[in-house]
């Protein structure tokens, strides 16, 4: 979906050749592969710490983290998760499922129509019900929980025959401290344990809790620093604008007033649109914000829930044009998908709560 900093060569890395798919991959164009985050944040060091051969631009953004963006997800049986609140908080292992992921036929689905009337009214309606929606504060020694259902769609290449294919959806877990600077990684089929920890001052395109909570509440502030800090990157400053903002929605925990403030800021980019059925990673059904990139023929969802407006996931959709390896992504694949299952402020490092957000 974005412009990405250059990719690390495997041997690079210590831990690559554990973390990284040995299959040939062929990213569509626009998105990036589904690394790891303990590589992003050894990238970040590299970059704070070694010098650039040119002078910087003035205002120029820091590189987007090239491990936001995802690939795509398999979808799953509808269960009902929009807005039960439960209190459950549990304890796991760093014991975990590390082998491969099977992979399986590409995710397809019927393009919604889009409309781009009525999408301020609805994003009005989505920021008043974040505005008005009970965001508990993180403090010190405690940690931002992020549960997600995700998964990868690329072209694997096996002894010189291409094909489409998409990972088995599973569960993606990450703490991260509201300074951003501990963290821990469990992913179902990639590892049972990576820290996150990372020295690197958060900004936007990595943001921290504290960091988000910083950030100004006025949608056109907000929305001006966006664009000012993310210049350069991505297809076009209205595609990275709204890139941007639907990363701080689904890969962070923002406090009501930000959330509200971005819906509102996202209410100002040209191009968005509404989509009246979307469908997240584990099959529920919602209303959709998106916008069609025209440099991939990709059209980004953000999907909620169409009674609370619970912001349930994201997806990305091809729907002009092809791209990939031999031109396998078509019109209809889904490109990315993830749904939220559970996002909650915990005391502990790999304390897990049931709360969904």
């Amino acid at each position: 979906m974005n412009a990405s900093p250059s990719q690390p060569h495997p041997a690079e890395w210590p831990d690559a050749e554990r973390l990284l798919p040995t299959v040939e991959r062929d990213l569509p164009a626009g998105r990036h592969q589904f690394h790891k985050e303990r590589l992003m944040a050894r990238i970040h060091e590299d970059l704070d710490t070694t010098p650039v051969s040119r002078p910087a631009r003035a205002g120029a953004a820091k590189p987007r983290n090239p491990f936001l963006r995802r690939a795509i997800v398999l979808p799953v049986a509808a269960c009902a998760l929009a807005g039960a609140v439960l209190t459950g908080v549990n304890m796991i292992a760093d014991s975990g499922d590390t082998t491969t992921l099977a992979a399986g036929p590409a995710l397809t689905t019927v393009v919604g129509a889009a409309d781009p009337q009525g999408v301020t009214q609805l994003l009005d309606r989505i920021s008043l019900a974040a505005q008005g929606a009970p965001v508990p504060q993180a403090n010190a020694g405690q940690f931002v929980y992020l549960e997600t259902k995700v998964a990868n769609t690329y072209v694997r290449t096996v002894n010189g025959k291409s094909s489409l294919v998409s990972d088995a959806l599973h569960t993606r877990r990450t703490w991260k401290s509201p300074d951003g600077h501990k963290g821990w990684l469990i992913e179902q089929g990639a590892t049972d344990g990576t820290s996150l920890d990372s020295k690197v001052k958060p900004y936007l395109n990595a943001p921290s809790y504290d960091y988000l909570a910083a950030l100004p509440a006025d949608p056109d502030a907000l929305l001006k620093k966006i664009y000012t800090e993310t210049a350069g990157h991505g297809s076009g400053p209205d595609a990275e604008a709204f890139t941007t903002i639907g990363d701080l929605l689904g890969q962070s925990y923002p406090p009501a007033t930000l959330s509200a403030a971005l819906y509102k800021a996202a209410a100002k980019i040209p191009g968005v649109v509404k989509v009246d059925d979307a469908v997240d990673a584990v099959g529920r059904h919602g209303v959709a914000v998106a916008r069609l990139d025209k440099t991939s023929g990709q059209r980004t969802e953000w999907i909620f829930d169409k009674t609370s407006f619970t912001f349930l996931g994201e997806r990305t959709v091809q729907v002009e044009g092809t791209s990939g390896e031999k031109d396998l992504i078509k019109p209809g694949t889904v490109v990315f998908t993830q749904a939220i299952t559970a996002r909650a402020i915990v005391n502990g490092m790999k304390e897990t709560s049931s709360q969904t957000a």
